[in-house]
Order: structure tokens, then sequence, then C-alpha cells
């Protein structure tokens, strides 16, 4: 049934601004890190002061551009459902992780990046946390991907050693599979024994597609989306104890051998000349790590932003910079830095003008095209902005090296200030953003603050779609 309502709606929709590359259509390896912060890979300068070198990430940087003013959304679902859409997580209904139960996630009227790519003939594969929807029709499989193995969350694997959910015998999280066009099933149960497992298992599953795959005249998209790091902190056996330097160190070892696993996968098929590699992060680190009375969860273990103040749930460029890398050898040029703002909203219509596909033209869309950008056609981005979304409330907005805001938060469970007259930080001369220094660079607050209003006004020939909202969907008349 989508697929028609899909076909009806091809008139509605356009080529991608620019023309399709006249080179065969790359494969896309999009891996994309849970809850890592800016400050963690070699290339940001983490690596080794973080207790392990990242020579996998760090090559990932140096063969092609690196972004230090990435930006995604403030929480998992928002950020998630933004890059699959190339919209804002509210336009969907996505806002804020989902905590009340019931049906939530994307309706079957959103086109996900999975879709463009599979209309434009492409294999599609979604290994790992998905996030966005964890019933039938909300499924990776049910959203453009041919086939997926994965999990809703990770911290729900924390209830399974918990002794009072222990004696009420709850339904334990599930990891799902599927395939399109077939009901998911059960591949397992994610406790926390397999929390320490499971990052290894989605990098031989992947690998194996990506063998399985080369091998076709099609191209493939793999969407790698690693449970790492997000709490509970529980390195796979194989890195345990392996740098001497603690729980946090392992883990970062480990993630950084699993991504040149991934990489080395695409040598070995003789595909890496004609793939595009993406190595990011759906949100900035984790303010604290859980603990419980039943059990300590995680020792001591904690994520960093760098030079930036903040953490994930918050405003601050620690929840909305985190890493950022980009490979195709012989396009991208390689050890290319920029610190232009790009969004991961942007993914989606600059891989669509690369391979030729199609943008829809029914919606509002947020996402820009930067591939002349990425391919050092241009020395600027595309983008000069990014409206900071806390939940559906608007905290402000950064533009240029600039961030105005009218709230604050240090945290998702801490106290938010609002402020009558806007509060506005230097992003170049107070990375920390402690100083507000509306007085006397009132001018930057007036370039940036209008560009809220124009953002509003998009909302009344597109309202968004609510929170829960059940298939199917159709948008208010025009």
């Amino acid at each position: 049934m989508k697929r028609m309502l899909k076909a009806l709606l091809l008139p509605l929709l356009v080529l991608a601004s620019g023309a399709a590359w006249s080179q065969e259509k790359p494969n896309i390896l999009l891996i994309n890190l849970d809850n890592f912060g800016w400050g963690e890979p070699g290339f940001n300068g983490g690596g080794i002061i973080r207790g392990a070198a990242t020579p996998a990430m760090d090559a990932i940087a140096e063969e092609g551009m690196r972004l230090t003013n990435f930006n995604v959304e403030a929480q998992c679902t928002p950020s998630r459902a933004a890059l699959m859409t190339g919209r804002y997580g509210i336009r969907s209904g996505n806002h804020t992780i989902p905590v009340a139960g019931g049906v939530y996630g994307m309706t079957q009227w959103e086109i996900t990046i999975a879709e463009m790519l599979k209309d434009a003939g492409y294999n599609t594969a979604m290994y790992g946390k998905w996030h966005l929807g964890w019933s039938e029709g909300r499924y990776p499989k049910d959203q453009g991907f041919d086939e997926f193995y994965g999990v809703e969350s990770t911290d729900q694997t924390m209830w399974t050693i918990q002794g009072r959910w222990q004696a009420l015998g709850v339904e334990p999280p599930y990891v799902m599979q599927g395939v399109a066009g077939q009901e998911a099933t059960v591949a397992g149960v994610y406790d926390m024994k397999y929390r320490a497992l499971i990052d290894g298992d989605l990098t031989e599953k992947a690998i194996d597609y990506i063998n399985r795959k080369s091998t076709e005249d099609a191209p493939f998209f793999v969407y790698f989306a690693m449970t790492a790091t997000h709490t509970p902190i529980v390195p796979h056996p194989d890195f345990q104890g392996k740098t001497g330097k603690g729980l946090w160190a392992d883990l970062l070892l480990q993630t950084d051998t699993f991504v040149g696993r991934l990489v080395k996968a695409l040598d070995d098929a003789g595909v890496s000349e004609n793939t595009i590699v993406i190595f990011t992060a759906d949100n900035g680190p984790e303010a604290v790590n859980v603990g419980s009375n039943d059990v300590a969860l995680t020792p001591h273990a904690q994520g960093t932003p760098g030079p930036w103040r903040g953490t994930l749930f918050t405003p601050f460029e620690g929840s909305l910079r985190v890493p950022f890398a980009i490979r195709w050898p012989g396009k991208i040029p390689a050890g290319s830095v920029s610190n232009e703002i790009v969004h991961q909203m942007d993914l989606y219509p600059t891989l669509a003008t690369i391979v030729g596909g199609n943008l829809p033209q029914d919606r509002a869309f947020d996402g820009v095209d930067q591939s002349a950008f990425l391919m050092g056609e241009q020395t600027s981005s595309n983008r000069d902005h990014v409206i900071v979304y806390m939940g559906d409330q608007i905290y402000g907005v950064k533009w240029k090296d600039w961030k105005a805001v009218f709230n604050e938060n240090e945290g998702a469970f801490s106290d938010t200030r609002t402020f009558s007259t806007p509060r506005l930080y230097d992003l170049i001369n107070d990375p920390g953003e402690r100083k507000d220094v509306l007085l006397p660079y009132t001018w930057a607050a007036e370039q940036a603050l209008p560009l809220i209003g124009e953002h509003l006004e998009t909302f009344k020939t597109y309202p968004a779609i609510p929170p829960g909202q059940l298939d199917p969907y159709e948008p208010p008349a025009q």
C-alpha cells in the first residue's frame, strides 16, 4: 500500500537540485553512533587522551573531509527523525524520546532517506538502534529498508538486572529483525548480557551484507546505527580490560575497531573507491551514567564534548555538535576541514543530488543540499543557521558564530531557565557559552532572531504531525 501511495506521489516529486553525478552511483555506508561526544575521536583531539587511539575514525577524516560544526538535534528520537526525513523532528511528531509507551515514530506518509535511495535503485539495510517506532508499520523494514536487525533503544537493558523488574515478570526488551513486505520477528532478548555483544553482531551482519551486495549491479546503502556509547557502558568481552584505562577507554577501542572492520570490508570487497563513508553520531555525550538501588549499572565512565559546554538534552554546543567525517575517494578532497554549519538533515538532499534521487515537494523540508560544499566546489556551507529545539519548544537559534537563546537547562532532569531578553553567546571566543554578550553585539541577535519567525511561519502551511499519529495520515487540506 505504501509503495502504491508513493507511486501516486511521484508527480509531486522533482529531481533533487543539481544534476546526478555522471559516474556510477556510489555505495553509501552511514555510521551513526549513539551519544558520542565531539571530543571523543582523535581527529577532534580525543583518542589517546581518552584512553584509546582511534585510527579507523581518524583515517576517514584524513582521507576525506572533517566538519567541526556538524549539528544534530538534542535528543535521540528527533535526531534520528531529522536524519531519516530531512526535517526537524517536530514536523513528523518525533520531537522527543517516547516515554509513555504506545504507538510512536514516523507515519507511513514520511518519505525517508532509505525510501529515496530505494527509489533511486539502491539495496538498503539497517543494523542497530532505530528509536523511530517499534511496532508493525513502523519498523525500518516499513520505512524503506530491505532488511534490518536491531533494537528500539539501549537503556531498557538496565531493566533486566533490577530485582523489582524481575519480580514483576515484565516483558523484556527484544532484538527484532525483518525484511520488507513481511512481519518482523523476535531475534532475541536485549538484556545486559547481550548489551555487551550486540555491536559485534551488528558489525558482522553489516559486513555480511556488504559482501553479499558488492557482487550485485545495484549500489547499496547501509545505515549502521551502532549502540555505543549509550548507557549502560558494557564493553564486549574481547575488549574488557584491554586498554588498562577503564571501561570508557575499552569501549572507545572497541568502537574504533568495529568501524575499522566495516571500512576494511569495503576494501576487501573491492568497492572502497566508489563508496561514500560517513561517520557521525546522533547526540553529544550523556550527562551522567545511571546507577540503581539494585546494582551499580555503569561504573565510572563519562563521555566528553571536548571544548564545548553541555550534554544531550541541552541547548549548548556539547549537545548539538558531534563528530563528523565523510570520505569518497577522488570526489571529496582528502584532508579538508571546515567549521561551516551543517546539519544532519542536510545529508538527505545532499545524497539525493549525488545519486539523482527525488525530494518531496508536498511538505516542509528543512535539509539543504551540501554536495558542492563537500566536493570542494565552494568554501561555504549552504546553511547559516539552525533552530535549537528542546522537545516542542524552541530554545533559540544558532546563526553563524553566534547563538541567541531564550531558554537554558543543564540536562534532561534539570529546571529550565527562561530569559525575557535573549542571551547571546559568541561561539568563537566563548565556546563554553558562559558570557552573555548581547551588549554590545545586539546586531548579531537582530540578524539571528527573525530566523525563528521565518521558521514558525512554515507551520501555517505545513502543520506538524501530532505525536503518536496513527496510520494512515494525510496532511490537512491547504
